[in-house]
């Protein structure tokens, strides 16, 4: 059990004893907003007895209290919303979890697929290369040949024009011989 104080105050000129276990600073202070709310009250219009003063500035205080009230009810509620929620957002955050992981699995089977396909994409430029230097070396063995080809051409010409003369020296002979056998032969008779 806490211990009970008597605390003088002063409110509107008058002295009051409170008892209570409440610290005295705190009771100072509330006696001093009370006796400033009457003090506000007094001010504004000198001609109110002490009693009126007095009821006016509770009833401002009341408002005050009503007021402040309705706010921490409201920000209460305010603050219970989110709380009340926490559970669907626990339950969207572990989906979000669970899709964010299922995405990082597919996103790392691509990349080995993408890993995959360059592999193959540099076998294939490789392979390539290789078919390109073979390419070439057909092209330079064709090329040469098409040349022993020409050279082949240009010789069996050379030897068909050499066959033509021959065989026209040799009817030139032939015909020499059968005019000289021709001849012997119209002799003999």
């Amino acid at each position: 059990m806490t211990e009970k104080k008597k605390i003088q105050i002063v409110i509107d000129g008058r002295n009051f004893t409170v008892i209570g276990s409440e610290p005295e600073e705190y009771v100072k202070k509330i006696a001093n907003y009370v006796d400033n709310k009457i003090k506000e009250v007094t001010n504004k219009n000198d001609k109110l007895c002490q009693t009126m003063s007095a009821t006016l500035a509770a009833l401002n205080i009341a408002d005050e209290l009503h007021k402040t009230k309705a706010k921490l009810a409201d920000l209460e509620r305010q603050a219970r919303d989110p709380m009340e929620k926490y559970d669907d957002v626990i339950a969207e955050l572990e989906k979000s979890k669970t899709i964010i992981k299922a995405l990082e699995i597919e996103c790392s089977n691509y990349k080995d697929q993408l890993t995959k396909i360059k592999l193959e994409l540099e076998d294939a430029i490789n392979e390539k290369e290789k078919f390109n230097q073979a390419l070439e070396l057909k092209e330079k063995e064709l090329c040469e040949s098409q040349k022993m080809i020409k050279s082949l051409q240009d010789k069996i010409f050379d030897n068909q024009i050499e066959l033509i003369e021959t065989k026209k020296e040799l009817g030139e002979v032939l015909r020499r011989l059968d005019e000289g056998k021709n001849l012997y032969t119209k002799e003999d008779v």
